[in-house]
C-alpha cells in the first residue's frame, strides 16, 4: 500500500519538474510555482513551511538552471552579481519581516504582486533590449537599488524573486529577455540561500520534501533551459509565456486566500 508520505514526496517531485522547467525557461516562476503547489497540491498546511521549503528547493534548483545558461552564454555576469550583491541584503531584511506575517495573508499580498508584474511583462513584451550591454557607471545606482528592492520582496515573500528580478535587470541595464533570464538565476540563487537560511533557523523546512522538489527540478531545469534558447528568436514569445504564467497562478492563489480569510 502506497503511504501519505510516499504520495507527499511524489507530489513534491512532480512539483519540483514544473518548477525547475518554468526557472530553466524564463528564469523566474519558479517560487511563484512553488508555494502554490506545496500549499494545494502537495498540501502542506503552513504557509510559512511551504516558503522556507520552496526557498531551499528553488536556489539548488535555479543553480541547476544556471549552469544551463551559462554554458550557453546568456548571463551578463557583472550586472547579474551588482544586483545580487544588493538583494542578498534586502533579502535578509524582508525575510525576517516575512515570518512576522499570517501566512494567509502574506499568500494573498503574494498573489496581488504577481498580478501586477505580470501585467507589466506582458506591456513591455516587445521590448528587445541591448545584448552588448555592459555594467557601467549610468547603470550601476540603478542595478543596486532595483536589486535591494527586489531582494527585500523576495525575501518577504520567500520567493526566489525570478519573476521580479527579469523586469527589474531589463530594467535597470536594459537587457534582452534572454540575458535577463539567463542573468536572473544568479540572484535567484542568492536571494532564495538567504531567505531559505532564515526560515531554517526558525525550523519552517521539510527537508525530505525539498530534496524531491530539487530531484525533479534538475530534469525539469534542463528541459526548460533548452526550450528558452528555441524560444529566444521569437519576439516577445517568451514574455507573453512568462506573463501568462505568473497571471494564471496570481489568480488562483489571489482566490484561494481571500477564500481562507473570509
Amino acid at each position: 500500500m502506497v503511504t501519505p508520505l510516499v504520495l507527499t514526496l511524489a507530489a513534491g517531485g512532480l512539483s519540483g519538474v514544473l518548477v525547475g522547467f518554468t526557472l530553466g525557461l524564463v528564469g523566474g516562476g519558479g517560487s511563484v510555482l512553488a508555494v502554490p503547489l506545496l500549499v494545494y497540491f502537495v498540501g502542506v498546511s503552513d504557509p510559512h513551511v511551504a516558503i522556507g521549503t520552496s526557498a531551499v528547493a528553488v536556489a539548488a534548483n535555479a543553480l541547476a538552471s544556471l549552469a544551463h545558461h551559462a554554458h550557453s552564454r546568456t548571463i551578463k555576469w557583472r550586472c547579474a552579481s551588482v544586483f545580487a550583491a544588493f538583494g542578498v541584503v534586502g533579502a535578509l531584511i524582508g525575510s525576517t519581516l516575512g515570518k512576522r506575517m499570517n501566512g494567509e495573508e502574506l499568500l494573498a499580498l503574494f498573489g496581488l504582486l504577481m498580478l501586477v508584474v505580470g501585467a507589466l511583462m506582458f506591456r513591455n513584451r516587445g521590448g528587445v533590449g541591448y545584448p552588448q550591454v555592459r555594467l557601467n557607471r549610468e547603470n550601476f545606482p540603478r542595478l543596486a537599488a532595483t536589486g535591494l528592492a527586489t531582494g527585500a520582496l523576495s525575501g518577504f515573500f520567500g520567493i526566489g524573486g525570478g519573476f521580479l528580478i527579469v523586469p527589474g535587470l531589463m530594467f535597470a541595464a536594459d537587457l534582452p529577455i534572454i540575458n535577463a533570464i539567463g542573468s536572473s538565476l544568479v540572484s535567484v540563487t542568492a536571494f532564495g540561500v538567504t531567505t531559505a537560511g532564515n526560515y531554517a533557523l526558525s525550523g519552517f523546512v521539510d527537508w525530505p520534501l525539498a530534496g524531491t522538489i530539487l530531484a525533479g527540478g534538475v530534469l525539469g531545469g534542463r528541459l526548460g533551459s533548452k526550450a528558452a534558447r528555441r524560444l529566444a528568436a521569437e519576439r516577445g514569445a517568451l514574455a507573453v509565456i512568462f506573463a501568462g504564467v505568473i497571471i494564471a497562478v496570481a489568480l488562483y492563489v489571489v482566490w484561494r486566500s481571500i477564500g481562507a480569510l473570509m
